[in-house]
């Protein structure tokens, strides 16, 4: 038996890191990739059966894996996204639900015939719109700030709302044979409430103390979170069951707001963990799935599916939008993207049965309607959250965009050069008379330091999908580097040469803390602007099936520098001694060198592999 367990954790694993690299790769929502896997290894071939492959253990790893991902996503949830979203976000969880849940509750009982008890459980449960799903397809998507917080944050603090509200309306229903039921849940509610405020905020509080006076070493800080996220949780719901989803967000935000110096290295490790936990949580939820009971839906359920998917949401983003200060492109987004996650399907396992038990007629329904409902909006809003927020201006129109750190004439001039094959391209400096040349030339400019929080706060990275440093000081762009590799990827980040000797030498830089070298391995700050000084500017060669990329190196002066590749496609490649750049017939060879009729200012040309 314990073979077979580790065979299966082994094969959830597998699936779930295929299914994202796969994602990746064709550029499809990865979560559409997680339930097809999921099917495939549950219902279709029966490889995977959570129940009996796990049996009592699969509910309490589904729980606490959706507690971790939750405090996950209260890590990512910054006050400051609040400047410019937190009228929209406040509505969104509080005049949102309240219209939500008696507007699904409505249509469960008198469109889907359910009862009431199971179609106010129902009601509570298509509340939330999981982080599960969203955070994924932000990522994918690439929205900009203001739309991104929106969904963010309605997607994570509503997740425990909708559970609590589902749990409170499931216990009242219990307890209703009682005269004192309603005076019993709500101080059970208020309770469970306050707990659940007093252990996330209060722990996230202390920890954070702990953590910026050294009595936690910081090897054990992203441990350290993760044993409280746990511990928060499973002492909320001593009280009240799913309150400790509510102590995990809060104790998320809590930590994530406190500034803390190590903190990107946290949220970062808990993002690994928070991508592990949903694939696996994914694809067991979806294997579980037995097929037979989507035939319990008749006509009745799917006009609830549809009035809930295309009638409900926008009522209750239209109402509840009113006068917040949101575009209408926001709105019409929002209106659209409502998928269901992880928390759904968990409350309605256990409330499903539960409410059949007790004898309430629709209960069966309750469990096909909220898969069938997770299903539909997976892949309806998986495969239309990209088109639509491109349609609608609000994410990035491409990831072709050069951010470059440092303002300086060759900077300036090779901005030029891609702004005139129309790459967006934008040069951040914090000091604003090197500026004034790159803003004359109507370059886009940003004046402040690339690591500050205002930059965080104010500048769309989503549009730029490769990073140059090219400040004259090589352990900052090496910093900077390091810094944006995470969010941008390794392979797209680009810094001048770190040090100026002919060989390699023991006392560089080493690769993990720096990016590629960009454009050769000599090509040092100095010598870059001693060549511009001397007359060599930015040209542009179309290569073509005579004009090959060998007869181009052949006829370019000695020592130019191949600085990027534009493709047919009008993608762009920096180049890279370090990456193999084949250009072909069709792209543009974007090249620094000495006009014809100029001489090399040095005997000693620029050496490029």
């Amino acid at each position: 038996m314990e073979h077979h367990v580790t065979l299966v954790l082994a094969l959830v694993g597998l699936l779930g890191f295929g299914a994202q690299w796969l994602a990746w790769r064709i550029h499809l929502p990865a979560i559409v990739l997680l339930v097809l896997f999921g099917l495939l290894a549950g219902p279709v071939t029966g490889w995977i059966r959570p129940s009996q492959d796990l049996g009592v253990m699969l509910d309490p790893i589904i729980k606490i894996a959706v507690a971790v991902i939750l405090f996950e996503g209260g890590l990512r949830l910054r006050f400051h996204e609040l400047k410019t979203a937190a009228t929209g976000v406040v509505r969104l969880v509080t005049l949102g639900v309240l219209l939500s849940f008696p507007l699904g509750s409505l249509a469960a009982h008198y469109i889907g015939g359910l009862s009431w008890p199971v179609a106010l459980v129902f009601g509570a449960i298509v509340i939330v719109t999981g982080p599960t799903v969203i955070i994924p397809l932000l990522r994918q998507a690439r929205l900009r700030r203001r739309p991104a917080s929106y969904l963010k944050w309605e997607g994570i603090v509503n997740d425990p709302t909708g559970a609590l509200l589902a749990v409170v309306i499931f216990e009242y229903f219990v307890y209703s044979g009682t005269g004192a039921a309603l005076p019993i849940m709500i101080g059970r509610l208020s309770t469970a409430l306050a707990l659940a405020g007093l252990l996330g905020v209060g722990c996230g509080f202390l920890l954070g103390v702990l953590f910026r006076r050294g009595l936690v070493p910081e090897y054990l800080k992203g441990p350290g979170a993760l044993a409280a996220a746990i511990g928060v949780y499973v002492a909320a719901n001593q009280v009240l069951s799913e309150s400790g989803l509510l102590a995990a967000t809060l104790l998320g935000i809590t930590l994530g707001n406190m500034n803390l110096p190590s903190i990107d290295e946290m949220r970062r490790f808990k993002e690994y963990i928070a991508l592990v936990l949903v694939s696996g949580v994914f694809i067991l939820l979806t294997a579980e799935l037995d097929p037979s009971i989507l035939l319990n839906l008749d006509w009745r359920s799917f006009a609830l599916l549809g009035a809930v998917i295309f009638v409900l949401r926008p009522v209750c983003i239209f109402f509840s939008t009113i006068g917040a200060g949101m575009s209408w492109q926001e709105r019409a987004l929002l209106a659209w993207i409502a998928p269901r996650g992880i928390v759904a399907a968990a409350v309605a396992a256990v409330f499903g049965p539960a409410l059949l038990a007790q004898g309430y007629p629709g209960a069966e329904l309750l469990l096909p309607l909220v898969f069938t409902l997770i299903l539909v909006t997976v892949v309806a809003h998986g495969f239309s959250m990209g088109w639509l927020s491109r349609t609608l201006d609000l994410s990035a129109q491409s990831t072709n965009g050069v951010l470059i750190i440092g303002a300086s004439p060759w900077t300036i001039s090779f901005a030029q050069a891609l702004n005139e094959k129309e790459i967006p391209v934008m040069i951040v400096d914090s000091v604003w008379h090197r500026l004034r040349a790159a803003r004359l030339a109507g370059i886009k400019v940003y004046y402040g330091q690339i690591l500050s929080e205002a930059s965080e706060e104010k500048l769309e990275f989503n549009d730029y999908g490769y990073l140059l440093a090219a400040t004259d000081n090589d352990a900052y762009n090496a910093l900077v580097c390091k810094h944006f590799a995470a969010e941008m990827g390794r392979n797209h980040v680009f810094q001048l040469p770190d040090t100026s000797v002919e060989e390699p030498d023991p006392q560089r830089l080493s690769r993990t803390m720096r990016g590629l070298i960009m454009p050769a391995e000599r090509a040092w700050y100095e010598e870059l602007m001693s060549n511009w000084y001397h007359g060599w500017t930015f040209q542009k060669t179309l290569l073509t099936d005579e004009f090959t990329d060998e007869r181009f190196q052949e006829t370019i002066p000695t020592g130019s520098l191949t600085v990027a590749v534009i493709k047919a496609d009008k993608s762009i490649q920096l180049y890279s001694p370090e990456l193999s750049i084949k250009p072909k017939p069709g792209d543009t060879v974007v090249w620094f060198g000495p006009k014809p009729e100029k001489a090399k200012p040095s005997d000693k040309p620029i050496k490029q592999a």
